[in-house]
């Protein structure tokens, strides 16, 4: 019986060693960095939300514009605009819906179908 307790505590040990060795050693992980067009058209949708959240935030278009740029578009306001249809005839999220018709208005971009998802303001 020891016998056998003493190879198991053996063999576990030599295991934990060759995949120690395997994994930190012979074949690490390698981090590679992707270029953000890479990424898939969900995450590309959800990165606009947040950009939107943020440009309800601070009212900076501009930033906006550069922030959506390293997307790899070329004409952000369009694009924008291109999303929000695409999020209002899809039944997405009212409150996403209602950042991007926000960004999409303050990037000179507009819609009739934007006109239930406009924020109204109280005096």
């Amino acid at each position: 019986m020891l016998r056998w307790l003493g190879s198991l505590v053996l063999g576990i040990g030599i295991g934990a060693a060759v995949g120690l060795y395997l994994g930190w050693v012979q074949f690490p992980l390698e981090y590679v960095d992707s270029p953000t067009n890479a990424l898939a058209q969900r995450y590309q949708d959800e990165y606009t939300v947040m950009i939107a959240g943020g440009y309800l935030e601070d009212g900076d278009a501009l930033g906006a514009v550069e922030r959506l740029r390293v997307l790899g578009v070329d004409n952000v306001p369009e694009y924008v605009q291109q999303i929000t249809e695409r999020f209002i005839t899809t039944s997405r999220d009212v409150a996403d819906i209602r950042y991007l018709v926000a960004l999409s208005e303050g990037l000179g971009r507009t819609s009739p179908l934007y006109a239930p998802y406009r924020a109204v303001s109280q005096p």
